[in-house]
């Protein structure tokens, strides 16, 4: 009676939200995020500093986003066959790395070594983070991977704010200060790993249970993945073209100073990180499915007509795109893990890999661009990327019974 009991106790507590835990690794993506969005952030500062061209800007996200994209699903494929509860505290170290060596970076050079370096922290964090949050979540996965992205992107969105806040009025030498940041994320992300390894490596408490999907062929889940991908590619191309290059769009077209500039920039931010925690829950609701053709497609309208309108409407329309764009996210993460079952580290590594290798190429190629025939121009051409999000159409439905029916 008493080993029944016990199993049960464990079952429970798998089957239950472990909402502690998501707190804090959507807290620690807030902090990784926020570190890696000072690189974008800075480039205003590092344009005068070290007298840069645009594609000179695109090559340090090119290195920052290549370093975390390569390793991303290498990291998570190798940690889904021998998880390691601590990397997570690994993969920050290279950030706090990273971010001191980009204060105090004395060249160019020096600035792209600091870049790979937190490119290389993001690719340990993202994959193995992403599993912890999936195995918290007691089956409201859409809803976990939301907490867990929302914490993200508002550290991406923070990032821009502090900026102009701190590091522009008092110089390249006081991004030190976020090393504390790095620290402390070192420290909640020991404690994560710690519960990691008692709750789901260690004897007693059962694991949660996969969610089966045997009902689909190789074929399918191969071409609907590649789907997954290509709406993952317009998604990020335009983000890049807005999280790189607004700043400079808004100064050369509008004439804003670089600190009213880098406010606009966080109200963009803003509204991803606040449609991101919309997403997931709502994909649990309605369906994943209708979330992502929603999101993607939806937004076509107002990316098309922001290139043509004045600033208040600037402002207005990148609010809304930042908002809807960002539901998108949670819902295919969720929907390519449900694709592939058991290869949760491997799949969130592939997406959140391609993802950060999409936008560091698409970064260095728009800013080849950029130089060659202006920065509105950019936002004229990529406006017709979320166009791709018609393609939805094509994914099966696989969507599984609301967790709260289960």
């Amino acid at each position: 009676m008493e080993k029944t009991f016990a199993l049960d106790a464990a079952a429970d507590r798998a089957d239950r939200t472990r909402f502690e835990v998501l707190g804090a690794i959507s807290f620690s993506h807030f902090l990784n995020d926020l570190i890696q969005s000072l690189v974008i952030a800075i480039y205003p500062l590092l344009k005068g500093e070290f007298n840069l061209s645009f594609a000179q800007i695109g090559l340090i996200t090119f290195t920052y986003q290549i370093c975390a994209s390569v390793l991303q699903p290498l990291v998570g494929l190798y940690t889904d066959r021998h998880p390691k509860p601590h990397s997570l505290s690994v993969g920050m170290a290279l950030t706090l790395l990273g971010v001191t060596t980009l204060a105090f970076a004395p060249n160019y050079a020096t600035v792209l070594v600091a870049a790979a370096l937190i490119g290389a922290g993001s690719s340990i964090f993202h994959p193995e983070s992403s599993r912890i949050a999936r195995l918290a979540s007691g089956g409201r996965h859409g809803l976990a991977q939301s907490i867990f992205q929302v914490g993200g992107n508002a550290g991406s969105a923070t990032g821009p704010l502090l900026v102009a806040l701190i590091v522009i009025p008092h110089g390249q030498s006081s991004l030190a200060w976020f090393a504390l940041a790095a620290l402390l994320a070192i420290a909640v992300l020991w404690n994560v790993g710690s519960w990691y390894r008692r709750q789901h490596l260690g004897p007693g408490p059962a694991k949660p249970r996969a969610a089966a999907r045997s009902d689909l062929s190789s074929r399918t889940v191969v071409r609907s993945l590649g789907i997954l991908l290509m709406l993952i590619f317009s998604k990020y191309v335009y983000l890049v073209s807005i999280s790189n290059y607004y700043i400079f769009y808004l100064m050369t077209r509008f004439r804003l100073p670089v600190r009213t500039a880098q406010l606009y920039l966080f109200v963009f931010l803003a509204a991803l990180a606040a449609g991101t925690i919309l997403g997931g829950p709502l994909g649990d609701r309605i369906g994943r499915k209708r979330v992502i053709w929603f999101s993607i497609l939806g937004v076509a309208p107002l990316t098309l007509a922001m290139p043509y309108v004045d600033l208040t409407w600037t402002l207005i329309l990148s609010f809304l795109i930042g908002f809807i764009l960002s539901s998108a996210f949670s819902a295919i993460v969720v929907y390519a893990q449900e694709l592939v079952p058991g290869k949760v580290g491997a799949v969130s590594g592939l997406f959140f890999g391609f993802a950060f290798g999409v936008a560091g190429i698409s970064a260095a190629v728009l800013g080849v661009v950029a130089d060659r025939h202006g920065v509105e121009f950019v936002y004229r051409i990529c406006a017709f990327m979320p166009l791709m999000g018609a393609i939805t159409v094509f994914l099966p439905d696989i969507e599984l019974a609301p967790a709260a029916g289960r």
